[in-house]
């Protein structure tokens, strides 16, 4: 148990416990009803399951009381488990940021969200959550966003960054991979309470651990406070019997402990003393304790006691990361506490009317305010501390379209993305401050060196450059509070989380931040649910995938990306682009970058190559409206390359690293006496899109299939991708003409160029095979 130092400055400590535990049962009573009345009162005429979590709201009543209505300040930022969301939005109806009749929309259309959401919730929601092990780890990315802000842009404030998490949200990868992280050790600031109720979805877990996972958390240089009995218990070691007491819960299971929860006073005095040298004092001990002390004992965790939580708060160091391990019971003060599977159940009619009577509350008015006393003052208290004045956004800097400079020679995609960052900090300085770069320990490797010797690499303070004065060493690693890029180690959950919380900046404090993460295409996927959750909690940001795709042969199957062309069609609130040339990267890396950082905003993926093309093929005209033409086009999703003489017979849309394919295709295919247009596409996305809104199905412009695919050359399509083929393949559906899809299909393997192409039939020859297959030529 941590020391007793809190005192309160509005009352003595015995009146604040008392307050808060009217407000406690009051935020116990309010989750349970708004959930009750999501299942059992709201008209549901497709009687498809609502749900809900009552018990798991109920294990967390007690921290988040002492939380909000003690130690909170309007600087600090809490996310909250997924299943605790009623008790959120209790919280903050009794703050009065939330009416009464909104809580009876829990899990309606444009009602409360299922789990708190920042985008669509209606009263303050810090993180969102929803899938577990996100939201523990998001505080940690918020305190570092919040640093480098604060570091640059003054204002970001200096509060802590908290997360209650359920200890089965421990079992994710997610949470060890980001407490472990060298970058995570100095952030004082963070604090995580796991509410350790050794039950998960299906039952009570077995083996839980809390001194295992206590040594994980100091091994990595967090401090770790321990909440495991209240002062009832605390007080009942003290007497005689009482070390038995505690030798019989230390070394007791979960399972048999949670089934003590559903017994009666007669089967606990029976079951509690156990069978060996514990029994006969424990006897003596329980026979001291009438039924209401020993039920109530039995049950006296220390997450549940206000006393031990508020003084475990005030003993948090300041100076590394936190966690307060409290144990709590699973439904705790619910007629299913304890109960293995109580993790959706829901009370009865008759057991929620017990529970009004049990928390001062009215089951025919549920939602009535508490009565005039020292709970509602602390609550109207407490509510003018947190009130968070209006964040006043500043528009991020202008970003320009084009460099004006047309690449020659040969030259790759992922070099181009390198020298854009370096053209934007000589054209643009400006934008250029506001960009952040973060890579998992591949930054030399994706073409950032140049880039990380002009920015530096931040830290909190500044290190020592051992290598400055190496004259063979060509990456210099400065690293001070003035760095642009972040270095990770090797965990792609932690670079897309911290690219969250740094694409949310322009909305937490008002200061846009242009955040890139880079990572090899091929470990997108394993990045792909967090980066996806960050980009639906208001996180913007480009993430840029290189190298990509069966176009790296010689690394073989496992460094070949097959399915992430597609994301650009699948993943809402982010926009695609896998350009061919240098020119066309430079115009999209630009045009990711003016979309970060505004409320009309979003995010961006790019996939980048790092096969060698001739920069000629792009045909960019000199002339500058013609320049400026195709620049729109390639920001648009796609532009014609190439336009046979005549009618065509058929099109070739080709995307990245195969146009260069779909051009000797053409030329094969002209000397055969078939007319061929070469479309370049750069984004799949924007072309669906525009499909769409064809059909009144999206508010996206059309014009680029117009000027990309303008109807009086509408041709049967051939489409070809270093990528799964369904990418392109509605593309047949912009003029309902014939298509045969090329792309890759199956695992890669190693080799020269032309053999990997010619093994997934993505090279010239398999594309003239399919146009001649098309056009029914001989």
């Amino acid at each position: 148990m941590v020391p007793d130092t809190t005192t309160s400055p509005r009352t003595g400590r015995q009146e604040l416990l008392t307050a808060l535990g009217e407000i406690e049962q009051r935020v116990l009573w309010l989750s349970a009803a708004t959930i009750d009345h999501a299942n059992r009162v709201r008209p549901n005429p497709t009687g498809l399951k609502v749900g809900g979590h009552q018990a798991s709201c109920a294990s967390m009543v007690s921290i988040m009381t002492t939380l909000w209505f003690h130690e909170l300040t309007a600087d600090d930022r809490v996310s909250v488990k997924p299943h605790a969301s009623p008790a959120l939005h209790a919280v903050n109806h009794l703050l009065g940021e939330l009416p009464a009749e909104a809580l009876t929309t829990l899990r309606s259309f444009g009602g409360l969200q299922s789990y708190p959401s920042r985008t669509k919730d209606p009263d303050p929601v810090d993180y969102s959550t929803g899938s577990v092990g996100i939201g523990a780890t998001a505080p940690i990315w918020g305190a570092l966003a919040r640093r480098y802000v604060e570091g640059r842009f003054p204002g970001a404030g200096t509060g802590r960054q908290y997360a209650l998490l359920g200890d089965a949200e421990l079992d994710e990868g997610a949470c060890w991979e980001a407490v472990q992280d060298p970058m995570v050790a100095g952030l004082g600031e963070v604090v995580w309470i796991v509410d350790l109720n050794r039950q998960s979805l299906d039952r009570v877990v077995p083996a839980l651990s809390a001194e295992r996972l206590a040594g994980m958390f100091e091994a990595a240089g967090w401090q770790v406070l321990t909440l495991k009995y209240g002062e009832q218990l605390t007080e009942l070691f003290s007497r005689p019997g009482g070390e038995a007491l505690r030798t019989r819960l230390d070394t007791m299971g979960n399972p048999e402990y949670q089934r003590l929860l559903r017994c009666t006073p007669a089967e606990l005095r029976d079951r509690l003393p156990g069978t060996g040298s514990t029994r006969e004092p424990l006897e003596r001990l329980v026979a001291t304790l009438d039924d209401d002390a020993l039920h109530s004992a039995v049950r006296n965790l220390g997450g549940h006691d206000l006393g031990a939580l508020l003084d475990a708060y005030a003993a948090i160091d300041d100076t590394r990361p936190t966690v307060i391990l409290a144990y709590t019971v699973k439904g705790r003060g619910l007629h299913s506490e304890g109960h293995p599977q109580n993790h959706s159940s829901l009370l009865t009619r008759d057991q929620l009317a017990d529970l009004a009577t049990r928390t001062g509350a009215d089951p025919d008015d549920p939602w009535r305010p508490l009565p005039d006393g020292a709970a509602a003052r602390l609550c109207a208290e407490r509510a003018e501390e947190l009130r968070r004045p209006p964040v006043g956004r500043i528009a991020p800097p202008p970003v320009p379209t084009d460099f004006g400079r047309t690449p020659g020679g040969t030259g790759t995609t992922q070099q181009a993305f390198g020298r854009a960052l370096l053209d934007l900090s000589r054209s643009a300085p400006e934008a250029a401050a506001r960009v952040v770069t973060v890579s998992p320990d591949v930054s030399s490797s994706t073409n950032l060196g140049g880039w990380l010797n002009k920015v530096g690499v931040w830290s909190p303070t500044e290190r020592v450059d051992w290598f400055a004065d190496d004259a063979e060493t060509i990456l210099h690693w400065r690293e001070n509070p003035t760095g642009q890029h972040v270095e990770l180690g090797i965990a792609e959950t932690n670079l897309v989380g911290l690219l969250g919380e740094l694409g949310a900046t322009w909305s937490r404090w008002g200061q846009p931040l242009l955040p890139i993460g880079i990572m090899y295409d091929p470990f997108v996927n394993r990045a792909l649910e967090p980066w996806q959750f960050g980009i639906y909690a208001g996180g913007q940001s480009l993430l840029v995938g290189t190298p990509s795709g069966v176009t790296l042969a010689p690394e073989g199957g496992a460094h070949q990306s097959i399915t992430t062309p597609s994301l650009g069609l699948e993943q809402p609130g982010c926009t695609t682009w896998e350009p061919a040339f240098a020119q066309d990267a430079e115009w999209c890396v630009l045009a990711a970058l003016s979309l970060l950082g505004r409320p009309d905003g979003g995010s961006a993926y790019l996939r980048l190559s790092t096969r060698p093309v001739d920069q000629s093929l792009a045909a960019v005209l000199a002339d500058p409206a013609a320049r400026e033409r195709r620049r729109r086009q390639a920001v648009a999703g796609a532009y014609g390359l190439r336009r046979a003489e005549g009618t065509p017979d058929v099109t070739l849309a080709a995307m990245g690293a195969m146009v260069p394919e779909a051009l000797a295709a053409a030329d094969r295919l002209a000397s055969l006496g078939v007319a061929a247009d070469v479309v370049c596409v750069t984004s799949p996305g924007l072309l669906f899109r525009a499909t769409q809104a064809r059909r009144g199905l999206d508010d996206a412009p059309q014009w680029v299939l117009d000027q990309a695919f303008p109807a009086d050359r509408a041709a049967p399509l051939v489409t070809l991708l270093d990528g799964h083929p369904h990418t392109l393949a509605f593309l047949g559906t912009v003029h309902n003409t014939p298509v045969t899809p090329l792309g890759v299909t199956h695992f890669g393997q190693s080799g020269a160029l032309d053999e990997v192409y010619r093994h997934h039939g993505i090279d010239t020859e398999s594309v003239v095979r399919a146009a001649l297959d098309l056009t029914h030529r001989p």
